[in-house]
C-alpha cells in the first residue's frame, strides 16, 4: 500500500510540474506577444512624429510656418524621439536658434511677461532668426526628407 501511495504522490508532483512549465511557457509567450505588440505601436508613433517633422520642415520652406515656431516644434519632436543630441551636427543653424529661444514663454506664459521682457525676447529670437535664417532654411530643406539613421 506505502508503494502504491509513493507512485501516486509522484504522478501528481510530474502532473503538477507539467502544469507549472506549461503555464511558464504560455506566459513567456504572452509577455513576446505583448512586447511584439510595445514595438509595433512605438515604430507607429516614431513614424508620425517623423511625418510631423517633415510636415513642418516642409511648411517652413513654402512659408506656411513661421521659422521660429517651426524650429520649436522640430526641435521638441526631436526631444520626444531622443534624438537631438544625434541630429543637432546635421542641422546646425536650426539646433542654434532653437537652443537659443527653447525656453521662451509661449500664449499666456509670454502674455503674462512685462512688455519689456516680451520686446527683449523678441529682439533675442528675431536678431537670431536674422542671422541663422539661410542655415535655417537650408537645415528644413534637409528635414523635409528626413529618414532617421538605424541606431547601434
Amino acid at each position: 500500500m506505502s508503494t502504491a501511495i509513493i507512485i501516486l504522490g509522484f504522478i501528481i508532483i510530474v502532473a503538477l510540474s507539467s502544469y507549472a512549465t506549461f503555464l511558464i511557457l504560455k506566459l513567456k509567450q504572452q509577455k513576446k506577444r505583448q512586447q511584439a505588440e510595445r514595438e509595433v505601436t512605438a515604430n507607429a508613433k516614431r513614424a508620425q512624429v517623423l511625418d510631423d517633422i517633415r510636415y513642418i520642415a516642409t511648411a517652413m520652406i513654402e512659408d506656411r510656418c513661421e521659422i521660429s515656431e517651426g524650429v520649436v516644434r522640430i526641435g521638441r519632436l526631436f526631444e520626444i524621439l531622443s534624438l537631438s543630441e544625434r541630429v543637432a551636427p546635421d542641422y546646425p543653424s536650426l539646433f542654434k536658434h532653437f537652443e537659443l529661444i527653447k525656453d521662451h514663454p509661449i500664449m499666456d506664459a509670454r502674455q503674462a511677461l512685462p512688455k519689456q521682457e516680451r520686446m527683449k525676447l523678441d529682439l533675442i529670437r528675431m536678431k537670431s532668426e536674422a542671422a541663422l535664417e539661410q542655415g535655417i532654411n537650408d537645415d528644413a530643406k534637409k528635414l523635409a526628407d528626413y529618414q532617421a539613421k538605424a541606431m547601434h
